[in-house]
């Protein structure tokens, strides 16, 4: 907790927003280092007045509202993860305004595998089956499906990676203490027990609408590429496109009927460029660059691990085998496994737990270490 509160303290600063926190952060390296400096240290940062700095170096005790905020994420069993953290999802940290710190409720990875899709909350059957199956397409793929769990189109989205039994990140316009839309709320469980449920937020914080199109860029940030799938003229679905568009990612939209209105969104994306989907080949296609720059680090992050492994027994070399980066459930991994004995294998993984070459996750996820 006290590790945290350096992180809560400056982002309680009245003027320190997301881009000021970064440009602060990348000066001083440490929210500590921040609110330790002088005045003068203070004001050479970019966007930092001498006003602002004087605020920042006399800022020393947590307001109690955000106090209350840090005790509630202690007592619910919510995770932190700051910039600073390993598994602080990669891409998002290439926007102008990362969140410095986001509430996590479930296993969130760094990997930048990730494709957003979004649309219409009013959907049409076609929108939401088309939705359900492209993401179960992409979720077999090896793709985590993001999306911000509002009604419609996002909701079908998270069932369709859950259908695959695949990976998927919610992001919510609210606090993870206040789940929107309520009816959702036992799909957030679903979510974490794979994924994450994710929320730049306080836990407290009621489903305002200003909040929608800040978390948009969340959404878009943290994935290679944004699927828009039904949308209106007016949808906020174009803004995630368009913030998309802005981070340098991807942009793909799926057509609907002329005739449609829902569609007129997504029909003008085409027009400007959109790359238009029928299939999920659709978007490999587009992405294979990035995904083959990304699984040939991976390889070459798992060949430099064989070079630092402790002795292994052949039990614990052939469980190794089966496991990858990429967490696999216990059921899975025993079925891979010539000899299927579940009370061997969890000795097994146990016993490579011990040796720090394989972590768990929650929900009997298991999945190689790289940093072993």
């Amino acid at each position: 907790m006290e590790n945290l509160r350096p992180w809560f303290a400056l982002k309680a600063v009245p003027g320190i927003g997301n881009l000021r926190m970064k440009r602060l952060l990348d000066m001083f390296q440490t929210p500590e280092r921040v609110l330790a400096a002088s005045i003068e240290e203070l004001a050479q940062t970019e966007g930092i007045s001498r006003r602002l700095a004087r605020a920042v170096h006399q800022h020393r005790r947590l307001p109690s509202r955000v106090e209350d905020d840090l005790n509630r994420v202690i007592q619910t069993g919510c995770r932190i993860v700051t910039l600073a953290d390993a598994d602080y999802p990669s891409l998002l940290l290439q926007i102008p305004d990362p969140p410095p710190f986001l509430y996590v409720h479930g296993d969130l990875s760094a990997t930048p595998k990730n494709i957003a899709v979004v649309g219409s909350r009013n959907a049409t059957g076609y929108g939401l089956s088309i939705a359900r199956k492209l993401c179960a397409d992409l979720s077999t793929l090896g793709l985590t499906i993001v999306s911000g769990m509002a009604r419609g189109i996002d909701t079908a989205a998270h069932h369709g990676a859950l259908d695959a039994k695949g990976k998927t990140v919610a992001v919510l316009g609210s606090g993870l203490g206040k789940i929107y839309p309520v009816e959702n709320k036992a799909l957030s469980h679903k979510i974490a027990a794979s994924g994450a449920v994710i929320s730049e937020f306080p836990l407290t914080a009621p489903p305002e609408g200003h909040n929608f199109p800040i978390r948009n860029r969340i959404i878009s940030g943290m994935s290679l590429g944004t699927v828009v799938v039904e949308a209106g003229k007016k949808s906020g679905s174009l803004i995630t496109a368009r913030m998309a568009a802005e981070q340098n990612r991807e942009v793909f939209a799926v057509p609907g009927s002329i005739s449609s209105y829902k569609s007129t969104g997504t029909h003008s994306l085409i027009k400007q460029g959109a790359k238009l989907v029928e299939h999920a080949q659709d978007i490999i296609e587009e992405l294979t660059m990035l995904l083959q720059g990304y699984a040939a680090r991976e390889k070459t992050d798992l060949e430099a691990l064989k070079d630092r492994l402790p002795p292994l027994t052949e039990d614990e070399s052939q469980v190794l085998a089966a496991l990858g980066p990429y967490p696999v459930h216990i059921d899975d991994l025993v079925r891979q496994l010539p000899t299927p004995d579940i009370g061997k294998l969890s000795a097994t993984l146990l016993q490579l737990e011990l040796k720090g070459v394989v972590t768990q996750t929650p929900g009997k996820m298991f999945s190689i270490e790289l940093q072993c």
